[in-house]
């Protein structure tokens, strides 16, 4: 009985292991799962190509565990990060007479050069250890760049929630009763997805925001047949009829407003990666030694290489039309529980995800998702990008009583949150419009090695005199 729970505690797959062929597939289908949810979300609300968003995911993340040597197991899918920046862009005036097609192109430029930002980061850490990439991008920056991230993006997600954009039959007399119904179809989604987020456990777990939003249109669904409003979306003229068709690839233009807009997000996503990669470590050491493996894999010494991995996904991604990512922790909670870190069962599920995006019929069935639906999400997932901004910070143990972390902090918050709410995202600077996320970076990082010049010898003054002062008291009361 003791030999037969050892043997059951052992089960799993080391990063370099192959699980049988039918077992790799079914573990293949479930890591596309779960990445499937939020990297189309990206796509539907920055109105980037479902079918190349999902090709280009499954594309990068090839790219990423070739680059890395086969020695990190980590799914590569869009980055919620990027919305914003990516959204403002493509809404901006300068754009304002292009196609679709030729504002993503423009976009596309912006997320290829992204990814220099992240290859730098994996340089830097390579080099001098992870400690110097901490000092030019400490918590005090990366927590309240995600936490305006996520803020700068709430106006989109109330306004979708309520929004009949695009939707089907809806005659003039029923605008008020359709946006009634919205606001109902969006509420079942953004409370479904979290109480399925906090109660389901296990992989069912990892699939919140699957479930959420197919309950959202099951109800959008029961109003068309009881009431004959249509919230449903209408699908684009572009959209390809029949069984399979190729992505829509577009090629980069290049533009330094991209570059401005987009760059400097991947510093938001720096944390997030480094988080990543540290987790899989302590998992995937502990199922080495559980299966008395005598290989250590030494992933947190892997850091430059995965964050160099990130950037070249960036690249990649965007080279072909979609959007900016970052590696997925719903894939490494799912990989977590099933302890199966098998790098060839991501690349399975990587072709297995550039298959499904030449998949006409079901490419057309998430462009139809009401906005409503969408709306829901969006309010659950920004919200979950500031509270992660929140969390970069407590992890980090900021100390919220110091005078140079306070001002760096404040800079940042305000200069984003009021850029997007004052100029609608782009703020008029000596001739230029500057986006506000990217805005904010910038300042607080500046802003940050101004204030850490001399700290050192303060610190060395202020303990002088701690000490002195102890000293003094305990004169005292020898005395």
């Amino acid at each position: 009985m003791k030999e037969r729970k050892e043997k059951k505690e052992t089960i799993g797959y080391l990063p370099d292991e192959r699980p049988q062929f039918w077992k790799l597939l079914l573990y293949a289908i479930q890591q596309v799962i779960v990445m499937f949810p939020a990297t189309v979300a990206v796509a539907l609300i920055t109105g980037f190509h479902i079918s190349t968003t999902i090709f280009a995911s499954g594309l990068a993340t090839i790219c990423f565990i070739l680059i890395t040597k086969r020695e990190i197991p980590l799914y590569y899918g869009s980055s919620f990060s990027y919305v914003t920046a990516i959204g403002s862009l493509m809404a901006s005036e300068t754009l304002a007479n292009n196609t679709l097609n030729e504002k993503i192109a423009v976009a596309q430029f912006g997320i290829i050069m992204s990814g220099f930002v992240s290859i730098i980061a994996g340089l830097i850490v390579k080099k001098f250890g992870r400690n110097a990439i901490e000092k030019v991008l400490p918590a005090t920056i990366t927590g309240p760049v995600a936490i305006i991230i996520g803020l700068t993006l709430a106006g989109n997600a109330i306004t979708d929630a309520c929004s009949l954009a695009s939707a089907g039959a809806v005659l003039e007399n029923q605008i008020s009763l359709a946006t009634n119904l919205a606001w109902v179809v969006s509420l079942v989604t953004l409370l479904s997805t979290i109480i399925f987020s906090v109660y389901l456990k296990g992989v069912w777990g990892q699939l919140p925001i699957l479930f959420g939003p197919i309950l959202g249109c099951m109800v959008a669904l029961i109003i068309k047949l009881a009431t004959g409003i249509d919230l449903f979306r209408v699908l684009p003229e572009t959209a390809s009829s029949g069984i399979f068709a190729l992505p829509i690839f577009t090629m980069p233009k290049p533009s330094w407003l991209a570059v401005a807009a987009i760059m400097p997000i991947a510093i938001a996503t720096i944390p997030e990666s480094t988080a990543h990669i540290y987790q899989l470590d302590i998992y995937i050491n502990d199922l080495a030694k559980k299966k008395k493996s005598t290989k250590k894999y030494n992933l947190a010494d892997k850091l430059g290489l995965n964050l160099i991995g990130d950037g070249i996904g960036d690249m990649v991604s965007g080279f072909v039309g979609g959007p900016a990512g970052t590696n997925y922790g719903e894939n490494i909670s799912a990989m977590a529980i099933t302890k199966v870190f098998s790098t060839s069962v991501l690349i399975v599920a990587a072709i297995i995800a550039m298959i499904i995006s030449c998949f006409t019929p079901l490419i057309n069935i998430i462009y139809s998702l009401p906005t409503a639906v969408i709306g829901g999400l969006e309010v659950f997932l920004f919200g979950a990008i500031a509270a992660q901004g929140m969390a970069i910070m407590i992890d980090k143990k900021v100390d919220m009583f110091s005078s140079k972390n306070i001002a760096v902090i404040a800079a940042i918050m305000i200069i984003g949150v009021g850029g997007q709410y004052a100029f609608g995202g782009n703020i008029p600077f000596f001739g230029l419009d500057i986006p506000c996320v990217a805005g904010a970076a910038i300042f607080g990082i500046l802003l940050n090695l101004v204030l850490s010049i001399g700290p050192k010898k303060r610190k060395q003054i202020e303990e002088n005199t701690e000490l002195s002062n102890e000293h003094e008291n305990l004169n005292v009361l020898h005395n």
